[in-house]
């Protein structure tokens, strides 16, 4: 049997003994640097960043070929990266529209919207969890439920309210409320 499978001599073990906490150091003092977005409820794009940046860290971690210079470098180049595509995000429409997700209605007046459920991937059971953390009983109880863009849900309960003073603008979905200039 092999036994290089379990040990290959001292300078594997020496080498992650060094590269976790460089990277550990690293990779902290970068998110602190970014900001509280690279940390807080993720969208598609912020996940896949953050990945990456991970599969970076790892492999310097163990891989003999990928030096800590290299993965530094490749980690702030992805931090840069989402920096700018971020603020190109604010100040661009047509760079929103196509990198951003859009937050999605799935229910309208206690009733789920089938078709908008099944485009988002997202089973009545989950609706009815997101409703029930909300303090509700019921779907029926429900004014609107939203899918937001970093996949939690939004529920806002039938009742006495203003539905007018309701932040709904890009919403998917969301069909036109009376007393609203939208």
């Amino acid at each position: 049997m092999d036994t290089a499978i379990f040990y290959d001599g001292i300078e594997g073990p020496i080498r992650i003994l060094i590269t976790a906490p460089v990277m550990y150091l690293f990779i902290i003092a970068s998110v602190r640097l970014s900001g509280k977005r690279s940390t807080s409820q993720m969208n598609n794009f912020d996940w896949v960043v953050t990945v990456a940046m991970g599969s970076i860290a790892a492999s310097s971690i163990v891989l003999d070929g990928v030096t800590l210079l290299e993965a530094a470098l490749a980690t702030g180049v992805l931090m840069i990266l989402q920096y700018l595509v971020t603020r190109l995000v604010i100040i661009s429409p047509l760079a929103a529209s196509v990198i951003k997700p859009v937050p999605h209605l799935l229910v309208h007046e206690g009733m789920c919207l089938e078709d908008a459920m099944r485009d988002e991937r997202v089973a009545t059971e989950e609706v009815e969890a997101a409703v029930r953390s909300a303090g509700l009983t019921g779907i029926d109880e429900a004014q609107w439920v939203i899918l937001e863009t970093d996949a939690s849900f939004s529920v806002i309960p039938k009742g006495d309210r203003d539905f007018a003073k309701v932040t709904l603008d890009g919403v998917a979905g969301m069909p036109p409320q009376p007393g609203r200039t939208t």
